[in-house]
């Protein structure tokens, strides 16, 4: 069977299918993401969304691509958490044959399954889903990785907070930032890819509920993640080197407590 699976949405969102995704893998099959997040597949063949040109299907009095319905066609099943809430798209898609399953793209608001397991269910999956990427690191390296962003400033803890945290830590720190995260000095990587493999060889990681967050526990790097205002239950990065500092309230996380959950993961080394 010819699968193709396609997953829209932001690097957390996509890492967390991961299970899901290998799951729902053939002998053939193509998995369509965000730009960004086509490095990171390295069990399929991959590519981008955007430039497929699926998004204008459905959009009155706009003519797809050429070629795209053709290559639809080519697939005897599409897996698609993308359309699952756009009733034009799946209409047309209905019309046009096409072989489309839809997934929700995101848990129900309140629920309480953890996400990833939420996404390896709606693929005909059980168990606890643990998103893994493989990957060389970049050599060993003797220091601490501190990402202090996210993708809503509602999620980020006070960056002052941060920089105390790094002034108390016993080992160097190195920051990092997205291309367009304000940060002095910060390292900055294009390609998620090369990113995993630089946080795979940090001795631990700390970052806000993001997307980098859950790239640092797919590689299998101790990461120390700071929740306040989502759910960790929902959405804390899935593994066993993962440790969650969350409160009421991100003003609610003292310097401490952050400190104490990093200097578990150096005792233990591991």
């Amino acid at each position: 069977m010819r699968r193709l699976i396609i997953r829209p949405g932001g690097i957390g969102d996509c890492i967390l299918s991961l299970p899901a995704i290998e799951h729902l893998r053939t002998e053939n099959t193509e998995v369509w993401v965000p730009s960004p997040i086509v490095p990171l597949i390295r069990f399929a063949a991959a590519r981008a969304i955007s430039p497929a040109g699926i998004d204008l299907l459905g959009l009155p009095g706009v003519e797809p691509p050429a070629g795209l319905i053709e290559t639809l066609r080519s697939f005897d099943s599409i897996v698609s958490w993308y359309g699952s809430n756009r009733a034009e798209f799946r209409e047309q898609v209905r019309e046009l044959g096409l072989p489309f399953q839809f997934l929700d793209a995101l848990p129900e608001r309140g629920a309480k399954t953890h996400a990833a397991d939420f996404f390896l269910r709606q693929a005909g999956g059980d168990g606890c889903a643990v998103p893994r990427i493989e990957c060389e690191p970049r050599g060993r390296g003797d220091y601490a990785v501190i990402h202090p962003f996210s993708g809503s400033p509602r999620k980020n803890w006070p960056i002052e907070r941060f920089r105390d945290v790094a002034e108390k830590l016993t080992l160097p720190v190195r920051w990092c930032a997205g291309p367009e995260e304000a940060l002095e000095g910060a390292e900055r990587f294009e390609n998620l890819y090369e990113l995993a493999r630089w946080l795979a060889s940090a001795r631990v990681y700390i970052g806000n509920d993001s997307g980098i967050t859950h790239l640092a526990a797919a590689v299998g790097t101790p990461v120390v993640a700071i929740f306040g205002t989502t759910d960790p239950a929902v959405w804390a990065p899935r593994g066993e080197r993962v440790r969650v500092v969350s409160g009421g309230s991100l003003d609610g996380i003292e310097v401490d407590e952050v400190l104490e959950a990093v200097s578990e993961w150096l005792v233990t080394g591991s």
